[in-house]
């Protein structure tokens, strides 16, 4: 099973969802070809009406552990009840392109 696999799977175990879309966003990152460390997740669930944006997070992350603790490096969470989603017109603002962490940092190559 792929990294993206096992997070949809336990999302989709653990949560009603009424949409979900997980993006790999590895290739936008300093990282090998076919890479599974940095993804997207929008997901729509009637689990967070009534919740702050930060106790839905928690939740995904509780979800997600193994995952964030092993090969996730970063995970983007757009987490929307389905009232929420319809209001957004069902879009996400797109994820901006890596700037090369350190690369950029002065203290860089030294």
């Amino acid at each position: 099973m792929t990294v993206a696999q096992a997070i949809e799977s336990k999302v989709r175990d653990a949560l009603p969802v009424a949409h979900l879309q997980l993006e790999n966003e590895s290739h936008k990152h300093g990282v090998p070809p076919n890479s599974e460390t940095h993804f997207k997740l929008v997901l729509v669930s009637e689990a967070f009406q009534g919740q702050m944006p930060v106790r839905r997070h928690q939740a995904v992350y509780g979800l997600l552990g193994e995952e964030l603790d092993g090969p996730v490096h970063a995970l983007a969470l757009h987490l929307f009840t389905p009232d929420e989603w319809r209001a957004q017109g069902g879009e996400v603002a797109a994820s901006p392109d890596c700037r090369g962490g350190s690369q950029h940092d002065p203290e860089f190559g030294r």
